[in-house]
């Protein structure tokens, strides 16, 4: 057994033997069950440069979204000096590290696409060296030319009609959660002994194209691991070694998390679960008066200001499917473990408290990994930050931790991974109602009016049967599950070969285990589709090539959302149908299949490129988010939308259900001990029922709309909403998405 100076105190044997975090976790964390009473304000440090980036993020406001970016540097992991919020008061500053020299500015990042890199500059008025343009289109390519080059047309007419969409083609796909925590509990050097053997270890057989891939992957991420030593080296850090206390173990952890966000422009770049992890250095030196709890929490203040700085340069067309500038690092809090013991901790206190301490932030994407049976004074405690400040998402740890253990990350928006063990192959979205739309029109897409899928043959009955109607979008669906696979297995080849997170990958097995993720778009609108055409009547109006183009509907029908299984039945049905046929085809690396219904702000863009449909929705109108019912199809209060969502099964969409709600105060109550009661009753009933996620807005329209015609009202400045997944500050919303958002159903009842 090893034994290190740096581990005095610390109890467990297999995790000093092998890289094994969650086992040190287990031997050493102290489960909190109090209330949030030893919590401590924001020290002077914290307020002063809270107060100087605060300044800065004014100044990109004014800017138009953007401060600075780098036309020069590549980025790596070493390309750019030491940086600081502020280099006068660099010493107030108890984690430190930026993405390049100076704080805001983007860093140049071409090997997702050279014309995305450019554009991303271009757009804000900044122009690149034009040698980094002759570098990565003659002497280098890109991720996003390379899958532009194998596309098949088919596969580029899917595209260029939205019927798959937001695909990882023209940006880095994310989702990839490193074990940051590894640098802090092992050292880097140890983490390279244990990636050498792996090296030695593979191909000691026959050469195969898997070996071979094997070996040159493994040779990157030690060559990122040692590139993450000369990172720390240039901040006066050292971090060969296990990191000795609170402060290194914070600032080790960032150094590898810092690497990440350096060589990835990724959807998501998510941090990851270290809270209960960083409790355990941080109790030992409480306990040794090493520090005092002030000082506990303004490192956790400190570490969250970095992740609120995280910035990457970005396309418009990005920002359109993804508004808010959301970088979705996404950090969790809470659970239980397999045991039954509660991994609260009085560090889940303390990151919550950073949301009263520097006021709410979308960044990061704080996540509640829920039970019934955490701690009441915990629930209380994130009910009341929760309606205080929107700011954060709640996960149902329950049907989550059987599936994957006790030590998981959510590794975007609210799909799990286990932490250093799995990575995802993120895939966007299917539009399952421009699919329906494709089924009455034989393939031939109603806005484009163009044959994009195979050419079935249309419904041309004047009424819409519902037995036809089912018959035939079950072999669309066929057809846009096979494309849709095809399409991902292409990219994500294309992206290991191309831009391939080699500092992620570092920090998690190299036996990795593969999901791969892809989701559905226009789902509650699918739902509402069927049911008007089975129990009310349903006539297709058509244009002039016989086309149809809208829908008039005759009589009532069930609507998803209102707790009523007729039609809760048919997205149950839908979800199964959909999943089981995306499992039917080969993934890439042998992944695990897996979907979500969750579409972010995506929905506006997903509706734009969708027809009329048989719901009653107008063409172009925004789809509704994730899993949530259509808009003003809820009809019977908070409560019973509530219940259709817990009826889709989450072993079917395990990469996630996204559910966004936004509650009037009044609602909840006329206090906040009794809206805090009452909260925490709707999530444990909510959860208890099976549901997955829950993103809780507690504010009324009025303030919406407020907030959208007087952004420049100081109160609105830091306005945090819950959109599907992710968090984002609704001043940096586009005017559309932000009516998109008003347009929500907020409940003002049970």
């Amino acid at each position: 057994m090893i034994q290190r100076d740096e581990w005095n105190g610390f109890e467990g044997r297999k995790w000093k033997d092998e890289v094994d975090v969650r086992d040190f976790i287990q031997n050493n964390y102290t489960p909190y069950d109090g209330d949030e009473s030893f919590l401590e304000g924001p020290t002077d440090a914290t307020n002063k440069l809270w107060g100087v980036l605060q300044g800065l993020q004014k100044e990109e406001r004014a800017k138009g979204g953007v401060l600075d970016m780098d036309t020069e540097i590549v980025s790596s992991i070493t390309s750019h000096k030491p940086g600081y919020i502020s280099e006068a008061d660099k010493d107030l500053e108890q984690i430190v590290g930026l993405q390049t020299d100076k704080p805001l500015k983007r860093a140049f990042m071409p090997y997702g696409g050279i014309k995305m890199a450019e554009q991303s500059c271009t757009t804000y008025g900044y122009t690149p060296n034009p040698k980094l343009h002759e570098i990565f289109t003659k002497y280098h390519k890109t991720h996003n030319q390379a899958v532009f080059d194998a596309y098949t047309p088919d596969m580029k007419k899917a595209r260029h009609a939205h019927v798959v969409t937001g695909l990882p083609d023209t940006y880095g796909r994310g989702r990839i959660v490193g074990d940051y925590r590894r640098v802090a509990l092992y050292g880097i050097d140890f983490l390279i002994e244990q990636k050498q053997l792996d090296f030695d270890n593979c191909g000691c057989g026959v050469m195969t194209d898997d070996i071979i891939r094997l070996r040159e992957e493994i040779t990157m991420q030690i060559n990122c691991l040692k590139e993450m030593k000369v990172l720390a080296e240039s901040y006066g850090f050292d971090i060969s070694k296990p990191a000795k206390n609170a402060k290194e173990a914070v600032q080790w952890l960032y150094f590898g998390y810092l690497a990440a966000i350096k060589t990835q422009n990724g959807a998501a770049m998510s941090v990851g679960r270290i809270s209960t992890f960083l409790d355990i250095y941080i109790q030992r030196d409480l306990e040794n008066g090493a520090i005092t709890e002030k000082e506990a929490q303004e490192l956790i203040d400190h570490l969250v200001m970095k992740f609120r700085m995280v910035k990457f340069a970005r396309i418009p067309s990005y920002n359109e499917l993804f508004s808010g500038d959301p970088v979705w690092a996404t950090l969790e809090v809470a659970g239980l473990g397999m045991d039954g013991r509660s991994l609260v901790t009085k560090n889940c206190f303390r990151f919550l408290h950073t949301l009263e301490n520097m006021g709410p932030s979308p960044e990061p994407n704080l996540t509640v990994l829920y039970s019934s049976r955490l701690p009441e004074k915990f629930k209380k405690y994130a009910s009341h930050i929760s309606i205080k400040t929107s700011s954060i998402q709640y996960e149902n740890d329950d049907v989550m931790r059987p599936v994957w253990g006790d030590d998981y990350a959510i590794c975007c928006c609210v799909s799990a991974t286990q932490t250093g063990k799995e990575m995802q192959f993120f895939g966007a979205r299917a539009n399952l109602a421009k699919c329906l739309l494709y089924a009455i029109n034989g393939g031939v897409d109603e806005k484009l009016k163009e044959q994009i899928a195979p050419k079935y043959a249309p419904i041309t009955s004047e009424y819409l049967d519902f037995d036809e109607v089912m018959e035939k979008y079950d072999v669309m669906m066929d057809w846009l599950s096979g494309l849709y696979v095809n399409v991902l297995n292409l990219i994500h080849y294309m992206h290991d070969k191309y831009y391939y997170e080699a500092a992620e990958l570092a920090l998690i097995d190299t036996d990795v285990k593969r999901t791969f993720a892809t989701g559905i778009a226009g789902f509650s609108h699918v739902v509402d589709s069927l049911c008007a055409i089975k129990y009310a009547k349903v006539k297709a109006i058509r244009d002039e090539d016989g086309l149809a183009v809208d829908y008039e509907i005759e009589g009532d029908f069930p609507r998803y959302g209102n707790d009523d299984d007729r039609a809760d039945d048919i997205a149950v049905w839908l979800l199964k149908t959909f999943m089981k046929k995306v499992a039917k085809h080969h993934t890439y690396r042998n992944s695990e299949p897996s979907t979500s219904i969750l579409t972010i702000t995506s929905n506006v863009v997903y509706g734009k490129a969708t027809g009329a449909l048989p719901d009653g929705r107008p063409a172009g109108e925004p789809l509704s988010p994730g899993a949530n019912p259509c808009y003003g199809a809820e009809k019977n209060g908070l409560l019973a939308s509530l219940n259709s969502l817990t009826k889709l099964p989450y072993e079917y969409a395990l990469d996630g259900i996204s559910n966004t709600q936004t509650i009037h105060p009044d609602t909840l109550g006329h206090d906040d001990a009794e809206r805090v009661n009452n909260l925490v009753n709707v999530l444990d009933g909510y959860f208890d029922q099976g549901a997955h996620h829950l993103n809780v807005n507690v504010f009324g329209i009025e303030k919406l709309k407020d907030a959208m015609e007087h952004p420049e009202k100081p109160e609105y400045a830091n306005f945090t909403i819950r959109v599907s997944g992710y968090a984002v500050k609704f001043i940096d919303l586009t005017r559309e998405q932000q009516l998109d958002v008003i347009a929500r159903s907020c409940h003002k009842s049970m």
